[in-house]
């Protein structure tokens, strides 16, 4: 593990436990377009340009901010009363423990984790460009309508409807 990565993976999982325990929705919001960052530039580390591209172009530029408006759009800026954590806190922490226990054990166990590993496949930005381009032209036309309607569904949900 090199420095710049263990540098970005604490920056992405400080960021990450900021977006969970603020009290804020907007700095909240603001602290997982970070986490987001953070995950494009580990991307782009591990030599995952499309991946870290698409991260910065889907989760920062769209959806970070179109949960940033909807914040903005829906709420108030003034932080709740509550605390941030609930009396449970120590119950679910013993159940996070115990499933993670349970989920390392059964990777470490399982027949593909024994298994050597296959050649990774190159695969360049372009390449892939071309494949969707050509190949995948249909899903990744259904997608982007699938997109479009969920988008259009979060805009009418954060309307308001006015009483007559």
């Amino acid at each position: 593990m090199s420095l710049p990565f263990a540098i970005i993976a604490a920056l992405t999982i400080a960021a990450a436990v900021a977006a969970m325990s603020l009290r804020n929705l907007v700095h909240c919001a603001l602290a997982l377009a970070v986490t987001f960052g953070g995950l494009a530039a580990l991307y782009l580390q591990l030599s995952a340009q499309f991946v870290g591209f698409a991260q910065v172009l889907i989760y920062i530029g769209a959806i970070a901010i179109l949960i940033v408006f909807a914040i903005l759009l829906t709420r108030s800026g003034e932080p709740p009363e509550k605390p941030v954590f609930s009396t449970s806190w120590l119950s679910g922490l013993l159940v996070a423990v115990v499933v993670f226990g349970v989920l390392a054990w059964t990777i470490m166990k399982s027949i593909a984790s024994q298994r050597e590993p296959a050649e990774a496949a190159q695969a360049t930005v372009k390449q892939i460009g071309d494949a969707l381009m050509t190949g995948f032209v249909l899903p990744l036309e259904v997608i982007g309508l699938l997109l479009t309607a969920a988008l259009i569904g979060a805009v009418i949900i954060a309307m308001k409807e006015e009483k007559t």
